[in-house]
């Protein structure tokens, strides 16, 4: 199958619940925090703590907005690409979770420049991240479960 049929849409709905997620979060964050304050969750362990990442992943490549941009629109449509080849349903989650999660984070880029970044697991993890950036993860996760599934 080639095309984009009715029975899709529940995976559309999928991405387009994380874009809005993830957006209400930021916009949260954004507004009700300086950039780098932190507010406890769960004692030191877990914090929300609000960055602005003008980096990719883990604050590499800092400063390549157009670089990400140019990047992530060519992600999606190869997504998108794989997504209407394939009937595979735990593939067109995963291919929904990750285009939602980079979706989310251009957004940021093209409003702010930057990426709004929240979640601190202080002490077991490094870096600040945000919901698309789980999405994406998971997502990824997924989808190599279901190639490994389908092999």
């Amino acid at each position: 199958m080639n095309r984009f049929n009715k029975k899709d849409s529940f995976y559309l709905i999928i991405s387009l619940l994380i874009v809005t997620f993830d957006y209400i979060i930021k916009l949260k964050v954004k507004n009700n925090m300086n950039v780098g304050e932190s507010i406890n969750v769960v004692g030191n362990f877990f914090k929300i703590t609000y960055i602005q990442n003008n980096g990719a992943a883990f604050g590499m490549l800092q400063e390549q907005q157009n670089l990400f941009l140019i990047v992530g629109f060519i992600t999606i449509v190869f997504l998108v690409n794989l997504f209407l080849k394939t009937e595979d349903k735990i593939t067109k989650i995963a291919i929904s979770m990750v285009i939602g999660g980079a979706i989310g984070n251009i957004v940021d880029r093209i409003l702010y420049g930057y990426v709004v970044d929240m979640f601190d697991f202080n002490g077991v993890w490094s870096y600040i991240f945000n919901f698309a950036d789980i999405c994406v993860v998971l997502g990824v996760a997924l989808l190599t479960l279901g190639i490994i599934r389908q092999k």
